[in-house]
C-alpha cells in the first residue's frame, strides 16, 4: 500500500483511468465531479457509439494529431491503444474495428464503455464526490498539499491530477475551471481554438441545401497562400454553412488560417476521380447525341438535384436554356464549378459547440514521460486540458485514456 493520498479532478475519460491505475498500485483516490455522473461527455463521443481508439499503427497514429503528437510518445508507449482494446475486452466489452480502423464496442452503445470503468472505479473501491468543484489548489514549498472544494473542507493530498477538459461542450462540464487554477498557479495556457466544428459561410447557398450531403468529393481550404486538400469523403450542407467528416477533419486548421485575418475559401470538387478534361469531354459527347435536351435535364445525370439550381445561378445561365444552346464560356464556367465549386468560410461555430478544444495547458510546462507539471511538485495534467488535438477517428479519446493511465501511474511513485 503506497501511503499516498491523490485527488483527480474530472469524471472524463483521462480522470477514470487516472483514478483506476493510480487506485490499482495502492493509493488512496479520490475523485471530484462537478455532474452528478461520471463520463457525460463521454456518452457523446462517436454520435453516442464511443470511437474509443483508432487501430493504426504508433506513427501513423501520432501523425493526426495538429503538430504536437511527438508529445504523446510516451504516453502511447506507456498504454497503447493494445492496452486500451485489452483493457476493455478482459472486462466483458467486446470490440470490432470499422472502416479508417476505428474502434467501437461491438454494441455500438457508448454507455458499455462507461459501465466497465465504473465498475472498475467501483472495484478499486475510489471515493468519488459528484455535485462538486474545486475551488483551488493549494501550493507548499512549490509543492501540492491539498485542496479546496467548494462548500466542503479541505482535503490534503500528495498529488492532484487535472482533468477537466477544454472548453467545448460546457454543458457536459467542460466549462474551463481547470485551465483557470492552472493558469492561478503559474502555468500558461495556449489559446483556446475550436477543433472538430461546423464551418459558417458567408455564402447563402449552403443553406438552401441544408441537410444535403455530398459524398465522394474532396475540399480544398486556401487563404491565398497555404493550402490544406483532404481525402475523398463526405461533407454536409447546413443550416450555418458546411459540416461532415471532411470539414470536422480539417476545421482546427481552417480556424488557425482563419487567425491570420485573410479570405479563406472553400473549394469542393465533386468528381475527384475524374480530369477537367474527362469531365470536358462528357460534356462534349452528351451536347452532341442530344443537343435539344434541357440543361437542367442534363444536370440531372451528374448533380443531386438540389444543387442543379445553385449551378446555374453561379454559373449565370439560363435555366430554359437547351445544351445546344450553352456558349463555350458557359461549359468552362460549369467545368470549374464541378472541380472547384466555390465557399467563403465566415468563421467557426462557437468553441462551446466544437467536439474538442485546440490549446490548453503549454507542453513545454509538463512532463511527457510523466505528464508533471514542470513548475509545480504533484501536479498532473491528462486529457483535453493539454494542448494536443487530433481529428476525428478515437485519437482524442485514446490521448485522454494514455494521458490519464500515464499521470495515475507517475503521481503513485
Amino acid at each position: 500500500m503506497k501511503d499516498k493520498n491523490i485527488v483527480v479532478m474530472g469524471g472524463g475519460p483521462s480522470g477514470m483511468m487516472a483514478a483506476i491505475r493510480a487506485s490499482e498500485l495502492g493509493c488512496r483516490i479520490i475523485l471530484i465531479e462537478k455532474n452528478a455522473e461520471l463520463g457525460k461527455k463521454l456518452l457523446l463521443t462517436g454520435k453516442g457509439r464511443c470511437n474509443l481508439t483508432n487501430n493504426s499503427d504508433l506513427e501513423s497514429f501520432i501523425e493526426r494529431f495538429s503538430g504536437n503528437g511527438q508529445f504523446l510518445r510516451d504516453a502511447l508507449k506507456t498504454f497503447s491503444k493494445e492496452d486500451l482494446m485489452d483493457f476493455f475486452e478482459h472486462r466483458g466489452v467486446k470490440l470490432k474495428t470499422e472502416r479508417q480502423q476505428r474502434v467501437f464496442p461491438e454494441s455500438d452503445k457508448a454507455i458499455d464503455i462507461l459501465d466497465a470503468l465504473r465498475r472498475e472505479l467501483t472495484k478499486n473501491k475510489v471515493k468519488i464526490i459528484y455535485n462538486s468543484k474545486v475551488d483551488n489548489i493549494i501550493i507548499s514549498n512549490n509543492k501540492v498539499t491539498s485542496i479546496k472544494v467548494i462548500g466542503k473542507k479541505g482535503i490534503l493530498c500528495d498529488a492532484v491530477i487535472i482533468c477537466t477538459g477544454g472548453v467545448s461542450y460546457a454543458a457536459t462540464g467542460s466549462s474551463g475551471e481547470g485551465l483557470e487554477i492552472a493558469e492561478e498557479l503559474g502555468h500558461k495556457v495556449v489559446s483556446l481554438r475550436p477543433g472538430l466544428i461546423g464551418l459558417m459561410t458567408k455564402d447563402k447557398y449552403p443553406k438552401l441545401l441544408q441537410g444535403l450531403p455530398l459524398k465522394n468529393i474532396r475540399i480544398t481550404f486556401s487563404n491565398g497562400k497555404k493550402k490544406m486538400i483532404s481525402e475523398i469523403g463526405e461533407l454536409m450542407f447546413t443550416d450555418f454553412g458546411i459540416s461532415g467528416p471532411l470539414v470536422l477533419t480539417l476545421s482546427g486548421q481552417v480556424v488557425d488560417l482563419l487567425k491570420e485575418g485573410k479570405k479563406v475559401m472553400a473549394f469542393i470538387d465533386l468528381k475527384p476521380a475524374l480530369s477537367n478534361a474527362q469531365i470536358d469531354a462528357k460534356f462534349l459527347r452528351e451536347f452532341k447525341a442530344n443537343p435539344k435536351k434541357g440543361i437542367k435535364y442534363f444536370l440531372r445525370s451528374m448533380l443531386p438535384q438540389r444543387l442543379i439550381d445553385v449551378f446555374l445561378e453561379l454559373s449565370a445561365i439560363e435555366p430554359d436554356k437547351t445544351v445546344s444552346q450553352i456558349t463555350l464560356q458557359e461549359r468552362k464556367k460549369l467545368l470549374t464549378l464541378f472541380k472547384a465549386l466555390p465557399v467563403e468560410i465566415l468563421k467557426p461555430r462557437p468553441i462551446n459547440m466544437a467536439m474538442i478544444t485546440k490549446g490548453g495547458i503549454s507542453l513545454k510546462e509538463i512532463n511527457p514521460k510523466t505528464m508533471e507539471s514542470r513548475l509545480v511538485k504533484g501536479l498532473y495534467f491528462a486529457g483535453e486540458i493539454i494542448d494536443v488535438d487530433a481529428d476525428t477517428g478515437g485519437f482524442n479519446l485514446q490521448s485522454a485514456f494514455s494521458t490519464g493511465y500515464l499521470a495515475g501511474e507517475s503521481a503513485v511513485k
